[in-house]
């Protein structure tokens, strides 16, 4: 029985938790009602003290985080306002008056910690998506451990229906993956042997074993709940101006209401009642409570709107500085194309053996990770080619290729530029025009300074690039591509994908230099890339975006994530910001006008305290409900 009633009392104190405000404020307004239902059947102290509980049930929240945020930041702030307000209506017999300010300034704090609570439960529930534990496959057979205790190298099974408990490489078996938690895309993909899952993601319908490549904490998943949480809690510049203007205005309105009590008095002859009431009425209506509501719960709203559909912020400032940007650039190799480049055509001269010499390029590219060596190995893979030869001395020139030592022979395997473009062009005398004018990218390779070979290799356009390019253009934003092919591959691409500009034989260095140069042209540039070389271009640019199974150094530099490799994600992206940045203007405007509609009404004295607190704290809710609709998009 005691188990029982422990978790009644846990059930109830988790519901306190997360529905406080809202319960008090619902309390506070139906002691308000009684109070004036009851007024005359009631003795006076009866119905004082019921409006006073109401003031303590409904203000206890927010004159609590007033004073606690007075004292550590030793500056008033909005609450305070509020909590003057309605302690000075009380004083000067407004008792329903002060009761019914704090009750809507409660009903307003919720809904502010619901837009809050809205956005953390995106959070949460991709947290729930982490399983806690994992089949791990020993010497003995099968045993359940944390995933916390999983190693690199661990081979775990996963049945069908599973969710994959850490980021790994399928050994055996095949499936189909639901990855929506991760990238917003619905259709299942299918995955074979070799093929990577992520963390989080659904295994639909097959048992499959899979290799840990990554820690737990180190998984795609663990850094999509580190990036939101990272975005929410950094604050916009339109935020941040707010905060420090609300500071300097809250002392104008200190003021202004402490020389309303008097001057009126005495220059236009009111009443010490109404100069007190008027200077009470003032106290509210000027209080900027809307226009400190009308950013916070917008910004929370399209960070989490984002998250939901694969597109991660790691703050306001980012979100809020993707509706301006006035130029693209884009990394070509696994952002504008599929990033998996195929051989189309070889050209050996005939003084070598055709074998020998795909033996030995094969064997100095597999100890590259760079995705146009890793094509010549599977390349000669599938001509049954064997890897025999030792390296004696490799060395990796960034942007341009290999150089390496076999048999006391120098080799070189990369563009036209580390092999010798004389040497280059005479090999490719009539062929290179020809392969570049397809937009295939040329390797050469060369024995001894003296070009030997040439492989010749295509990487498709991702299937919605054009599609993507087109409504940026559509959009009025300047599109560019920075890629390390030649000039004539460069060509054909920018043209397949109808970008505007291209600039051809960019270095990683070239891609920064380029950035610098766009930024001199237009306000703001973007930068989206997915490799290593591309981080030092994404942290120069106005904004980073980094293609979501990029690799982690451009994770960490980007400041958006496509967690999807759909460039299609970024035009939402920017209509998401846009739209927000809409929706703050809107509530700008709407709270300072109804500021300065009131406050004249005021001093008109055509406004009494009642309407003055629902004109006030009714515009605190409404901004605060128009920031909410950008949940739905």
């Amino acid at each position: 029985m005691s188990s029982y009633w422990h978790s009644i009392y846990n059930n109830f104190n988790l519901f306190f938790k997360k529905h406080g405000e809202l319960v008090a404020a619902l309390i506070s307004g139906i002691l308000i009602l009684s109070a004036w239902t009851f007024e005359n059947r009631l003795p006076e102290h009866s119905h004082v003290m019921m409006l006073l509980s109401a003031f303590i049930i409904g203000g206890f929240a927010k004159a609590k985080e007033g004073f606690e945020e007075t004292i550590k930041e030793r500056e008033l702030n909005v609450e305070m306002l509020m909590i003057f307000a309605a302690i000075g209506s009380a004083l000067i017999g407004y008792w329903t008056e002060g009761a019914i300010l704090i009750f809507i300034f409660a009903l307003s704090g919720a809904l502010e910690t619901y837009t809050m609570n809205k956005s953390e439960k995106e959070i949460s529930s991709l947290m729930d998506l982490q399983p806690e534990e994992a089949l791990r496959i020993n010497k003995y057979g099968e045993e359940k451990v944390s995933v916390k205790k999983l190693q690199l190298g661990d081979r775990i099974l996963i049945k069908a229906g599973e969710r994959v408990p850490a980021d790994g490489v399928i050994m055996k078996g095949s499936t189909s993956i639901d990855e929506s938690t991760l990238t917003g895309e619905a259709i299942p993909v299918t995955k074979q042997i070799e093929s990577e899952v992520l963390a989080g993601t659904v295994n639909l319908n097959g048992s499959i074993v899979v290799e840990i490549t990554k820690f737990a904490s180190d998984s795609l998943f663990q850094k999509i709940i580190d990036l939101v949480h990272s975005a929410q809690s950094e604050k916009s510049p339109s935020q941040l101006f707010i905060e420090k203007f609300e500071t300097t205005y809250v002392k104008v309105v200190l003021i202004a209401v402490a020389l309303m009590m008097f001057l009126p008095h005495f220059m236009f002859g009111w009443s010490w009642t109404d100069t007190i009431y008027r200077a009470m009425i003032l106290l509210v209506v000027a209080s900027p409570c809307a226009l400190v509501a009308s950013i916070m719960p917008a910004t929370l709203s399209a960070i989490s709107t984002g998250a939901r559909n694969g597109v991660l912020f790691k703050g306001g400032v980012h979100i809020e500085n993707l509706a301006t940007i006035d130029a693209i650039a884009f990394d070509k190799t696994g952002t504008l194309t599929n990033g998996t480049p195929t051989v189309t055509d070889i050209h050996i001269d005939p003084s070598i053996n055709d074998h020998d010499f795909l033996s030995i390029v094969s064997s100095i590219e597999k100890e590259s990770n760079h995705p146009l060596a890793q094509a010549i190995v599977r390349a000669s893979q599938e001509r049954s080619i064997s890897f025999h030869y030792e390296l004696q001395e490799m060395k990796d020139t960034a942007g341009c290729g290999v150089t390496a030592q076999i048999n006391n022979e120098q080799w070189k395997i990369g563009n036209a530029k580390l092999v010798g473009k004389e040497s280059a062009n005479h090999f490719a005398n009539g062929i290179a025009n020809k392969l570049a004018q397809e937009a295939k990218t040329l390797v050469y390779v060369a024995k001894n300074n003296q070009v030997v070979g040439l492989f010749a290799l295509k990487d498709e356009l991702r299937t919605d690039t054009v599609q993507a390019i087109k409504a940026l253009n559509k959009l009025g934003i300047h599109t560019v591509m920075l890629t390390g092919d030649n000039e004539m591959t460069a060509k054909a691409i920018a043209k397949e994908a109808n970008i505007k500009q291209y600039i051809a034989n960019c270095l990683p260095e070239d891609k920064v230099n380029q950035i610098k140069e766009l930024n001199k042209s237009y306000r703001k540039v973007a930068m989206i890339g997915d490799g290593i070389n591309d981080a030092p271009a994404l942290a120069t640019a106005s904004l980073g975006i980094a293609m979501g199974t990029g690799t982690d150094v451009a994770l960490e530099t980007a400041d958006v994530v496509l967690m999807k490799n759909k460039l299609s994600k970024i035009t939402n992206a920017i209509s998401l910001s846009k739209r927000m940045n809409t929706v703050i203007k809107q509530n700008a405007v709407f709270s300072i006008t109804v500021i300065f509609v009131l406050i004249a009404a005021n001093f008109a004295q055509f406004l009494d305290l009642p309407l003055g607190v629902i004109g006030h704290e009714g515009s605190t809710i409404l901004v605060i409900l128009n920031g909410l609709r950008l949940l739905k998009a």
